[in-house]
């Protein structure tokens, strides 16, 4: 008989076994169960990417402007100076107390407008004293010719000698300079109190005063009364590089000049004006060439002072293909543009270009006008690309440089 801890030993031993073949079958269902899911999505991946690949690839959104035909201005550009046509500091001419100042600081005045006015009474003295002086002196000459015409007729009868009658002419011609002096007097002394009005020189606009009624000022102080300065017309004074000095003068031989003062944004026209002068010597230190032009300047748009772009006019290129700045790409083959075909899509085309400005650029080879270029979205195109092409904004800036009148929209 066996022992009672050996048959228990029998008995557990075959039920070891069975919990062993059953994670064993599970790891088995496990694994088939993976390789099938894995199969499966594998299969569903495939499908997808091939589905993919039989879609057709997504339109590049663009937009395009067309190569248009037209006459491409020429301009230099250069910085310059507001500057007045005449300037005067107007100061008194006499010495006194300032009695009115009826302009305000920073009127427009016409010429010859009250600005200030000093005491006439003491120079209105001094005239009456000449004016008297020579009343006197008047009434003395003509007593002495009454003596000299007199002593005249009785030297003839021999009752007078001729020594009594050269005295008398002597007193006659003394009195005579005395009254060239007297009216000499009566006019300094008129002028004197014509300069007790101090008037405006010119038409202009008048600066900050200095002065103020009750002030003594004296004749020709420093610092003046008020400056005067024309506003129309004005003068820019300007400089452009000496290399431009050949195109200048021969711009200028031709006729009328047309410049324009441009505003900051290099866009909008402050005024247009025409040049009058070129300096007769370039500026060794900037190596430049000054000019000057003037400008009607009647909404006084220009200011003495302000620092101003120009632009000059010197030439044109006729029947120019022009596109967009931003049509003319950079390759490593040189410069390039998208153009859309018929058939919707964008084939990148060599180009060569001339000058550019305000936004456009001549086409000297590469493209002929009525083509459309890209003009925004070429960074996400490939040669070949379909493209959903929109037309651009405004089209190819005005050969003109895009710059419009103050004011315009």
């Amino acid at each position: 008989m066996v022992p009672t801890t050996q048959q228990g030993k029998a008995e557990r031993k075959p039920r070891r076994r069975g919990p062993r073949i059953v994670l064993l079958v599970a790891l088995v269902l496990a694994a088939g169960g993976y390789g099938a899911w894995h199969n499966y999505a594998d299969g569903k991946a495939k499908a997808a990417e091939a589905a993919k690949a039989a879609q057709p690839a997504p339109k590049v959104p663009v937009t395009v402007a067309t190569a248009r035909k037209a006459d491409f201005p020429l301009y230099l550009y250069g910085l310059g100076t507001v500057t007045p046509l005449n300037s005067v500091t107007v100061s008194s001419r006499v010495a006194g107390v300032v009695t009115q100042v009826p302009v305000k600081q920073g009127q427009m005045v016409k010429q010859g407008d009250l600005l200030a006015e000093i005491d006439p009474g003491p120079y209105q003295a001094v005239l009456d004293q000449a004016k008297a002086k020579q009343a006197q002196d008047e009434a003395t000459l003509k007593n002495a010719q009454t003596v000299l015409k007199r002593l005249s007729t009785l030297l003839e009868k021999t009752f007078e000698t001729q020594q009594d009658v050269d005295n008398q002419q002597a007193v006659v011609n003394t009195t005579t300079a005395e009254i060239e002096g007297d009216k000499a007097a009566i006019e300094a002394a008129q002028l004197n109190l014509d300069y007790t009005r101090i008037t405006s020189p010119l038409a202009g606009k008048t600066s900050f005063r200095t002065i103020d009624p009750g002030n003594i000022v004296q004749a020709d102080q420093s610092a003046g009364l008020f400056t005067v300065v024309q506003l129309q017309p004005i003068y820019v004074s300007f400089t452009e590089p000496q290399e431009e000095i050949l195109t200048i003068n021969k711009t200028f031989a031709a006729g009328p000049v047309s410049i324009d003062v441009l505003a900051t944004d290099m866009k909008t026209v402050l005024a247009s004006g025409t040049l009058d002068a070129v300096q007769n010597q370039v500026d060794q230190a900037s190596g430049t060439i000054s000019l000057k032009a003037s400008f009607p300047n009647q909404d006084q748009a220009l200011w003495p002072g302000l620092s101003v772009n120009t632009r000059m006019r010197v030439g044109a290129i006729a029947g120019a293909t022009v596109v967009p700045d931003e049509a003319v790409q950079h390759g490593p083959d040189g410069l390039f543009a998208y153009v859309v075909g018929d058939d919707g899509k964008a084939r990148r085309q060599a180009i060569r270009t001339g000058p550019s400005d305000g936004g456009s650029t001549v086409v000297t080879d590469g493209l002929s006008p009525g083509q459309h270029v890209v003009a925004t979205g070429q960074y996400r195109l490939v040669d070949g690309a379909s493209v959903d092409a929109q037309p651009a904004s405004g089209g190819v800036p005005a050969p003109d440089g895009g710059a419009q009148p103050k004011g315009a929209g």
